[in-house]
């Protein structure tokens, strides 16, 4: 069924922005991009989801190869004594060492749900090249591997990783995947924030939903 995403601003990198905007998907491909009213008159029959705040393409997670083999992300399970936060440096290194097979890749999964929810839907490589179970688990995620960008294209930032894309300190052109355009794959994610100022900084920026390659893979409750 063809599903048309709506939300107040829709912004497509390299394309100006739309307001009262959407972002129809078909299988796994863009079919049609534009404000709301054109959209949906284009296509009367297709199901619509109306989102909060605004629609971007999916994010690019530069980050990906430490999150996911020098951080371990907590089971819900453990959260009285390990907390929620990924675990990275000395208090990884401690778990790591009595860290068993089965163990690691519940980390590695927990890590790639938890980049789902913060709008991840590339991850950029070097990425488990040595490593046939993280690639396996990345493979079964759906999330997308690319080339890592070019020097001085993307923001370098030391110390802890984050999940969230933009805590390295780029903008949109510079965090998402690429544009929106049809017949490009529908990989999508929407925040609740007024404008894409609010995507910067150190304020909240709630992802609310993500879709992967047409699939709506995280929608929060």
């Amino acid at each position: 069924m063809l599903t048309i995403h709506a939300a107040p601003l829709v912004l497509p990198v390299g394309a100006a922005a739309v307001v009262d905007g959407a972002v129809a998907v078909d299988g796994d491909r863009v079919a049609a991009l534009g404000p709301y009213a054109e959209v949906a008159a284009a296509h009367p029959a297709a199901r619509v989801r109306r989102w909060p705040g605004l629609l971007t393409p999916g994010l690019r997670q530069d980050r990906a190869a430490e999150l996911l083999t020098r951080c371990y992300h907590p089971d819900p399970r453990e959260a009285d004594e390990l907390g929620e936060l990924p675990l990275w440096g000395e208090a990884f290194e401690r778990l790591a060492a009595a860290m068993d097979a089965t163990r690691r890749a519940g980390s590695v999964r927990r890590g790639l749900q938890r980049m789902l929810r913060h709008g991840t839907t590339h991850l950029a490589d070097p990425l488990g090249a040595d490593d046939p179970a993280l690639r396996t688990a990345v493979a079964r995620s759906g999330l997308v591997r690319v080339p890592a960008p070019p020097a001085g294209a993307a923001p370098v930032r030391d110390g802890v990783p984050d999940l969230d894309p933009f805590a390295a300190g780029g903008d949109l052109a510079r965090t998402a995947h690429g544009p929106l355009r049809v017949g490009g794959r529908a990989d999508l994610a929407v925040f609740d924030v007024p404008d894409e100022a609010a995507l910067y900084g150190g304020g909240p920026r709630p992802c609310v939903a993500t879709v992967l390659a047409g699939r709506l893979v995280h929608r929060a409750r």
